[in-house]
């Protein structure tokens, strides 16, 4: 397993403060990624400011989650950026927020030339699969990322 480097958060003079994944961000989910060659992971500890009903992470949250290692993926093994075109949520089992760590995957379903669709998964600290997404990503030409979205290229997210 291979770990994801941030190269966004070591820009020097960076404000970088994004929501899933800046350690600078004390109020967002601070996620880090982490690779097998075809599959991304994270693992998330669950915390009180992520409820929804009582000790259940809020389904939005989830949703957060998924979207944000979708990204990762597009990132780090896609070699572009995107944004999110569409995703498709499915909540299978409530996601408890005292059950301990939780662990997020995602892996490529299927890739044309201006988009990507991952499929993405939270599974709780048992492995039982709790909500799933297919995200879709529409991915920017690599001259187009470089230039306007300041994408460092994939080699720049490796160790």
């Amino acid at each position: 397993m291979k770990k994801i480097v941030n190269p966004f958060a070591s820009e020097k003079g960076s404000d970088y403060h994004c929501f899933g994944c800046s350690k600078a961000n004390s109020n967002g989910l601070q996620l880090s990624f982490y690779s097998d060659g075809d599959k991304l992971f994270a693992n998330w500890l669950p915390q009180r400011a992520f409820e929804g009903y009582t000790n259940v992470v809020h389904g939005g949250i989830q949703a957060t989650l998924m979207d944000e290692i979708a990204s990762w993926y597009v990132y780090a093994l896609l070699d572009t950026a995107g944004v999110t075109s569409a995703m498709e949520v499915k909540y299978h089992k409530p996601l408890y927020m005292t059950n301990g760590e939780v662990q997020i995957v995602a892996e490529l379903k299927e890739k044309n030339r201006r988009s990507a669709i991952i499929d993405t998964k939270i599974y709780n600290a048992s492995g039982l699969l709790c909500s799933s997404a297919l995200v879709e990503y529409y991915l920017f030409p690599s001259n187009v990322a470089r230039t306007k979205y300041k994408y460092p290229g994939k080699e720049k997210f490796w160790e």
